[in-house]
């Protein structure tokens, strides 16, 4: 399929590794030049020179933090009139709530809910005047299935979702739409981080966890990124404008409910 967005131009936040690098490759392969804007300077330089080596298209790093208004000022003079926007961002370590200050749930709201709206803000009403724009938040499969020692995330990704039911159906006459993915364990950095994240001593080893997980999985097995990639891109694309609002799950079946 043709998914008719070739010259369309992409600004993407937190792409260059894991899901969103899967999601800049996908675009860059359907001839989308892409914007990404990342803090680690040697992952984005090398992530946007194979993105250009793989498809031939223009691959712009941008080094910075989008949660900060410098580095979204920075992302937008770079890409300036972005077609699509993907917004992206690390969730905190798992943890419990009991040892969380004011200060971890700001810079959690900050990161995945905040900065977000406001890259919308930024970049809504010029995509309705153009009369196209695509608008991808990555979010996690906790806000339907909430995880105890993820609520820092939890919290602040389900804020963003609600923001998102209601701006999305003011924005789609003008073809302009904007939803979210809701990822399960996929095979990436951020799922090795995770994990990481919750070894304890004398518990469960990495590996023990690792294949556990994947096993407890209907499909029985990770995701792999580009299959994301391509959710992504076909959401991102001239067929997707009477998709908007939605809250869509890819995680192999883990999600138990029917709604």
């Amino acid at each position: 399929m043709d998914l008719d967005i070739r010259g369309r131009k992409a600004l993407l936040s937190g792409a260059s590794r894991g899901l969103g690098k899967a999601c800049a490759m996908a675009l860059a392969r359907e001839g989308v030049d892409v914007t990404i804007i990342a803090r680690t300077r040697e992952v984005l330089e090398n992530t946007c020179a194979e993105v250009r080596a793989a498809t031939g298209v223009n691959a712009t790093p941008v080094l910075g933090d989008i949660t900060t208004a410098k580095g979204r000022a920075d992302a937008l003079a770079a890409c300036p009139e972005p077609d699509i926007l993907l917004n992206n961002a690390d969730g905190p370590l798992p943890g419990d709530f009991r040892h969380w200050t004011r200060e971890d749930w700001i810079a959690a709201l900050d990161a995945m809910m905040l900065s977000p709206i406001e890259m919308m803000r930024l970049t809504v009403d010029g995509m309705m005047a153009r009369g196209f724009g695509r608008i991808v938040n990555i979010v996690s499969r906790s806000v339907k299935n909430p995880q105890v020692e993820l609520g820092l995330s939890n919290g602040a990704r389900t804020g963003l979702v609600g923001f998102v039911a209601g701006l999305s159906r003011q924005t789609v006459a003008r073809n302009v739409t904007i939803n979210n993915l809701l990822p399960g364990i996929f095979d990436s950095d951020a799922q090795v981080r995770h994990i990481r994240g919750m070894l304890e001593p004398g518990g469960k080893s990495f590996d023990e966890i690792w294949h556990e997980r994947a096993a407890a999985n209907p499909a029985k097995r990770f995701g792999h990124p580009a299959e994301f990639g391509a959710y992504f891109a076909f959401l991102c694309s001239a067929h997707a404008g009477y998709i908007t609002g939605q809250n869509l799950l890819i995680d192999g079946g883990s999600y138990p409910g029917t709604f």
